[in-house]
């Protein structure tokens, strides 16, 4: 007798950790050979789900070892088992699982996408098998265009799609009348006459009496099997498509999936687009405002004098102002030949009566230098400031803030006038 084509040996399936750990299955011990058509039939909650998930590879057992053709599973990587499960199972559930928005021949294609089939191979393969199960007119219905047993067919070819080595059919007549269930049944039954190996998972004895083996499962544990028949020498591997895809296919096929989909749900996808640009649009519009916020704060510094240090005579004392030092031209030249001091410039201030015309201003006044705008940042809106020629020849000139000019000069302009300052004509 040959390698058996699932064995299981003390396997177990524990949920949590610890005192909150549930124990689903203990020490199932099952050998499947090649093209039995197999019934696991247990109540709800006896386990026979969580076997299933096992025989399929979508689970990991926490103990026991699974040999699939003599290899242990356990040793396989994530994307090992999904390839297992690609190229030699085939699911079909009681609940269908159909994509709404694609007939009857793509959701049979689904399959083949993964395994690298080509357009026109999918397309002729899937045709095949819908015809076979006798949906020859029925290739371009959407899922709610079929009844129940029609669905099941269509999942069906879809199990076959990739070859379907293995059938794994988790109650397959459950959300079936009698006449369509009877006709899933008579299908699996075919199949496993062509040399499928067909587990078949149920509750109903009726439904499990027509597999040529019966296992009965109860609170995770085997407590009837007539054990493995012999495998039959005439058994036949069921043919499996050849893949021909390549990465530029794959893409392709990712593409056209992505616009069928978007197509299909074109009011869904109008509104996720415009939730991400208003997303986006809000993103920007805060960095910009953002952007602009600090921008205004830098240059309110810069006007401030980020790198202005002012030096002040010292306060008048207990002895008076004349017991006060003050600053004279010869400490500003000190200071300007301190390293890192691009500019010195004399000031002193004080308040003074402006007068022009029938109109008078009183603001604060500073006497300054020609550098006063370089080291203070400040530009002109209109005329020009004094030079170091006016400073050698004590010119009377005035440079006007904007709010003596508004007070002084409403409707004049200023340039080229002659203000009074506390009676000195400038």
């Amino acid at each position: 007798m040959g390698t058996p084509l699932i064995s299981l040996h003390g396997i177990a399936k524990q949920y949590g950790e610890g005192e909150l750990a549930t124990q689903v299955l203990h020490d199932i011990n099952l050998v499947i050979n090649r093209g039995e058509f197999v019934a696991i039939m247990g109540s709800s909650g006896s386990g026979k789900s969580t076997l299933m998930h096992l025989l399929g590879c979508l689970d990991r057992p926490s103990g026991g070892q699974y040999r699939l053709l003599g290899r242990d599973v356990a040793s396989l990587s994530g994307d090992e088992l999904a390839a297992l499960r690609r190229d030699t199972f085939g699911f079909v559930f009681q609940s269908y699982h159909l994509l709404g928005g694609l007939s009857a021949r793509e959701n049979v294609e689904v399959p083949a996408l993964y395994s690298g089939l080509s357009r026109a191979e999918r397309k002729i393969r899937a045709e095949q098998l819908l015809t076979t199960l006798g949906l020859e007119n029925r290739l371009g219905n959407k899922p709610s265009q079929l009844s129940g047993g029609q669905q099941q067919r269509v999942s069906i070819a879809r199990a076959l799609m990739n070859g379907g080595d293995i059938i794994l059919a988790d109650e397959p007549t459950g959300a079936l009348d009698s006449h369509s269930g009877a006709e899933v049944m008579a299908l699996l039954t075919a199949l496993a006459r062509q040399g499928h190996t067909v587990i078949l998972i149920t509750h109903d004895p009726k439904v499990a009496a027509q597999a040529d083996r019966r296992i009965e499962i109860s609170d995770g544990r085997i407590i009837a099997d007539p054990g493995p028949a012999r495998a039959r020498e005439d058994t036949a591997v069921p043919a499996r498509p050849r893949p021909a895809g390549s990465l530029a296919t794959e893409l392709l096929e990712a593409v056209r999936t992505a616009f069928r989909s978007l197509h299909s749900n074109l009011f869904r996808a109008a509104l996720t687009l415009l939730g991400i640009v208003i997303g986006v649009a809000s993103v920007i519009t805060m960095l910009a405002i953002g952007n602009g916020s600090q921008q205004q704060v830098v240059q309110s510094i810069s006007a401030m004098g980020s790198n202005l240090l002012l030096v002040r005579p010292g306060a008048p004392n207990q002895w008076g102002r004349r017991a006060t030092s003050t600053l004279v031209a010869a400490d500003m030249e000190a200071i300007r030949e301190v390293a890192n001091v691009a500019a010195a410039v004399p000031e002193i201030g004080g308040a003074a009566t402006l007068r022009f015309g029938n109109l008078d201003h009183s603001p604060e006044i500073n006497a300054t230098s020609a550098d006063f705008p370089a080291a203070r940042q400040w530009a002109l809106s209109a005329g020009t400031f004094f030079t170091a020629d006016d400073e050698q020849s004590y010119a009377t000139v005035a440079v006007l803030g904007q709010s003596v000019v508004d007070a002084l000069f409403p409707d004049t302009d200023p340039l080229g006038q002659y203000v009074m300052v506390n009676n000195i004509l400038f």
